[in-house]
């Protein structure tokens, strides 16, 4: 089950004719999801969450909390950043690449 709600235009967007196999990216069935360079995308935890980045760099922008101000943060591939229940965070890939990453359940 997905612990984020996606809160700009994604996959789960598009018509159904558009959503085939082919359509869906190779890390996407693998369990991941990528970023295309350039696109930036809004997330917003249901329960604690963890951001894993699989391939490339992301730019993350948290928002604030009461206990932490926002601030950018980049993401190599290994890293990780906990995302609390109901906390959003917007990403974008870092370079002209892309990027593969995770969300889970923490």
């Amino acid at each position: 089950m997905s612990t984020a709600v996606c809160t700009t235009e994604s996959l789960a967007s598009l018509p159904s004719s558009a959503r085939t196999a082919s359509a869906v990216p190779p890390a996407v069935r693998r369990g991941a999801w990528q970023i295309a360079p350039g696109e930036a995308m809004s997330l917003k935890a249901r329960s604690a969450s963890v951001l894993r980045v699989k391939q490339g760099r992301v730019w993350v922008t948290p928002d604030a909390t009461a206990a932490n101000a926002s601030e950018d943060l980049v993401l190599a591939p290994g890293e990780s950043l906990n995302v609390a229940a109901g906390q959003r965070i917007v990403m974008e890939a870092w370079d002209g690449y892309g990027a593969t990453y995770s969300w889970d359940q923490a």
